[in-house]
């Protein structure tokens, strides 16, 4: 089967959408499937439907990666975005064609730099892992390249410093909190580290504007199981087709002026620009995060093991919508009502997704943290605000609690559970692991009481929370007394 290429679209008559020719005005870091999916995406549309005009030239930033396979594929590559929006099934498919090519800086670090002096090139867009935005003392301004990509970023702006052109609109896609303003404190410090012109470094703050941004999307990637019969069915070989969610947004922080250049309203893009973007991170992690936190734990002891299946349970849905619209939606501030809704809305078909099989156990990993992130938080400001605990929430400490005490003996870092007769893993931080199996004898009320009294856990924010310990002690019995399907039932109703 031939491979994916302009020509070969052309023979098979391809009326999509495509760009073969353009000037490179985007510099992407990294070239995996998410932004593949997500920001080429975006750039794609933007062509298309507001006239960008852009092609995106990929920079590998480990030495391990697909530039090979991308180039020999002339940077095309089929992305299906599949889901569900307002109740319905959804199967887009596009073939990308914003991706020029791609540069390995560790094989073609000349090539690298050379995209400096480009004129026409305007925005970098990075996703390089959690870890990427990291400092490394030991990078040096001539390696070739900086083995940290805020080295390579710092090498790559002072090439066109010196080469005095413009600086750079910088869209970073970490997933770390201000993940723009980590990226420059990077730069800033191999600035200094290298002795740099105190006028680059000028350079750096006032002809550049790093924004930071909130990403959304879920990203299966290659679909390996089912490449070979959609290749069969696509008519060409292509080893670099994508999958993401249909749902995407991109939040970034930044002057309102970057929508003249990166005219996102006029695609009719799920993309905004905004003062801060703190509001919109509080969002998804309480809205999103907090309704799968808060329900997969008592979802699981219930017998449920994915969490599309737990949307086609009225009792569960009914459970993760009352925690939604009754508790977290009415304490958050900052954000208008109707767009949280609308926000928690595209949650339910979010977690109703027929393509995408998510784990109830993968999502339960270190719950420990993340109750304490994403749930406690919303438990703390509707006490402070409504001067009563939220029944949900707190009921959902009580199934988290229950979660873990099945563990009954700890194996190879994580705690070996049963349920209906079948072993399964509970995995966390080894201290907390080993506390829960200090309390696996415990009663209800010891084990709710130590627990909550553990400050390494959730300092003292529920020790000290006026009838916690109380209510999830009477949740527990309730558990144990009905079962937890029932007890989610009642709790709900």
């Amino acid at each position: 089967m031939e491979k994916l290429s302009y020509g070969l679209l052309k023979e098979q008559g391809y009326d999509g959408y495509l760009l073969k020719d353009a000037p490179e005005r985007v510099l992407q870091f990294g070239e995996g499937n998410f932004l593949r999916a997500f920001v080429d995406y975006f750039v794609d549309m933007l062509n298309e439907n507001a006239g960008f005009n852009s092609k995106v030239v990929l920079c590998q930033p480990i030495a391990q990666g697909l530039t090979d396979m991308i180039n020999e594929q002339e940077g095309l590559y089929t992305l299906f975005l599949r889901g569900q929006e307002n109740g319905q099934k959804v199967n887009k498919k596009r073939v990308i064609s914003c991706v020029s090519r791609c540069i390995n800086p560790y094989t073609a670090f000349d090539d690298f730099l050379a995209c400096a002096k480009n004129p026409d090139l305007r925005f970098i867009v990075s996703n390089t892992t959690e870890a990427g935005i990291a400092y490394d003392p030991a990078c040096g301004l001539n390696d070739r390249p900086s083995a940290s990509f805020p080295g390579k970023l710092t090498q790559f702006l002072f090439e066109r410093y010196n080469n005095k052109l413009p600086g750079f609109i910088i869209l970073s896609c970490e997933l770390i909190d201000r993940n723009g303003d980590e990226l420059l404190k990077c730069v800033k410090k191999y600035i200094e580290q290298w002795n740099l012109p105190e006028d680059f470094k000028s350079w750096v703050e006032k002809e550049n504007v790093f924004c930071s941004t909130l990403v959304d999307r879920i990203v299966p990637g290659y679909p390996r199981a089912e490449a070979e019969s959609i290749c069969e069915e696509l008519g060409y070989k292509d080893n670099l087709i994508d999958t993401g969610e249909v749902f995407g947004a991109w939040v970034i922080e930044g002057p309102q002026s970057i929508k003249e250049e990166f005219p996102v309203e006029k695609a009719g893009l799920p993309i905004i620009v905004v003062d801060n973007v703190d509001p919109y991170k509080k969002r998804k992690v309480r809205i999103l995060n907090g309704a799968h936190t808060s329900m997969i734990m008592g979802a699981f002891i219930a017998g449920q093991d994915i969490v599309r299946d737990c949307m086609k349970d009225d009792v569960i849905r009914g459970f993760m919508n009352k925690a939604l619209y009754d508790e977290i939606i009415p304490v958050l501030k900052g954000l208008d009502r109707n767009d949280l809704e609308n926000f928690a809305a595209a949650v339910t078909d979010r977690f109703s997704n027929p393509f995408i099989d998510h784990q109830l156990l993968s999502i339960s990993l270190n719950s420990a943290s993340k109750w304490k992130a994403r749930v406690m938080p919303t438990v703390l400001d509707y006490y402070e605000q409504k001067k009563e605990l939220p029944k949900v929430l707190t009921f959902s400490f009580a199934a988290f609690l229950s979660f873990y005490h099945m563990g009954r003996e700890l194996k190879d870092g994580a705690l070996v559970a049963v349920r209906d007769g079948k072993e399964f893993l509970i995995k966390d931080d080894a201290w907390v692991l080993e506390a829960f199996l200090k309390l696996k004898d415990a009663d209800d009320a010891t084990l709710a009481c130590e627990v909550i009294d553990n400050e390494k856990m959730w300092d003292d924010s529920l020790k000290n929370l006026p009838g916690f310990k109380e209510t999830v002690i009477a949740d527990l019995k309730l558990i144990e007394d009905k079962g937890m399907y029932e007890a989610m039932k009642e709790i709900a109703g």
